[in-house]
């Protein structure tokens, strides 16, 4: 049989195939599972992992990839969201393993779960480092707006004075004010607003010296980064990105000691950035929480949270207007 024929034949029965699945109304997952799983487990799940009593955040995504295969990407309680080949599911269990990213090891994670209702999964996963910790899940929310948000009054979230209205995540606060600038001087706490906000106009300055790392999260959830990146092509992971997420259409670092400027509006999932006056991401979704996240209740509001754990860093001129419940 000639090539050509082959061919088409090959495309007739993709073809032939989808039809049938349409018509039927079988869902994706009754073809990659091999039997008919009742639950369909494509979307994206936020997922809280219970390390020693303490919950980390954790994210999943799970979507086809043509007739038998499920892959998605995968946020851990640090570092970037990293895709997932393949995922397994069949007869309500799902299983899937990835390398190790910013982990001191050769070992992958190894996560398994089971699916318990349409909203919920619960399951181990096991560590590079061999440690094995339970999680559970439930659905995202798509956190889409009926209409546009009415603005409140602007809030200035730092006086300028001292740390009123802040406190930081860890031990100890490194964190100082001077001369109507908030600093931390070396790598220690994240500081975290008391307030906590839904929908939000930010405005935020800040200073790095050369090298440095630190970042802002939005509802205490989704990391804009902020690091040393002039002459650097704009990339998930240098400055103006949402972390592991969205690529800024243009990279407007300034020089390191310089001040520098984030002008934010976020609306559900829907995030605007400027940065130091220029428009690098218009009205893009982002699709889950990033690495460090202070939890996975996206559905709920959250503060702002500046990440301090990376090395020196300076805010100032922090002004956040919410939007009317």
């Amino acid at each position: 049989m000639k090539r050509t024929t082959i061919v088409k034949l090959q495309h007739f029965f993709t073809l032939f195939v989808f039809s049938l699945l349409s018509m039927s109304g079988l869902n994706a997952n009754t073809v990659y599972s091999g039997k008919a799983d009742s639950i369909s487990i494509e979307g994206r799940w936020d997922i809280t992992v219970d390390m020693d009593g303490k919950p980390i955040p954790s994210w999943l995504e799970v979507h086809h990839s043509g007739l038998s295969t499920l892959v998605g990407r995968f946020v851990g309680g640090g570092g970037s969201a990293r895709p997932i080949s393949k995922v397994n599911y069949t007869g309500g269990k799902l299983s899937f393993s990835i390398p190790p990213q910013w982990e001191k090891s050769d070992n992958d994670l190894v996560v398994e779960g089971t699916v318990k209702d349409v909203n919920n999964i619960s399951g181990t996963m096991v560590t590079p480092e061999g440690k094995t910790y339970n999680w559970t899940a439930v659905r995202a929310p798509s956190l889409k707006r009926a209409k546009d948000p009415v603005w409140g009054a602007p809030i200035k979230l730092f006086n300028g004075k001292d740390m009123s209205g802040w406190h930081v995540t860890g031990e100890k606060n490194q964190w100082v004010v001077e001369n109507g600038v908030m600093k931390s001087p070396h790598s220690g706490s994240n500081l975290v607003s008391d307030k906590k906000f839904n929908d939000f106009k930010l405005h935020i300055e800040f200073r790095y010296p050369k090298e440095s790392n630190s970042g802002v999260y939005l509802r205490g959830r989704y990391e804009v980064q902020v690091e040393d990146s002039k002459g650097k092509e704009a990339s998930v992971d240098y400055l103006g990105a949402i972390y592991g997420f969205i690529i800024p259409k243009e990279q407007m670092a300034k020089a390191a000691g310089e001040w520098q400027s984030y002008d934010v509006t976020l609306i559900g999932r829907r995030v605007t950035l400027i940065v130091n006056g220029k428009q690098v991401i218009t009205d893009q979704e982002i699709p889950g929480i990033t690495g460090g996240a202070l939890d996975s209740n996206e559905g709920e509001p959250g503060p702002l949270q500046i990440q301090g754990d990376h090395g020196p860093v300076e805010y100032r001129n922090i002004i956040i207007t919410p939007a009317k419940e």
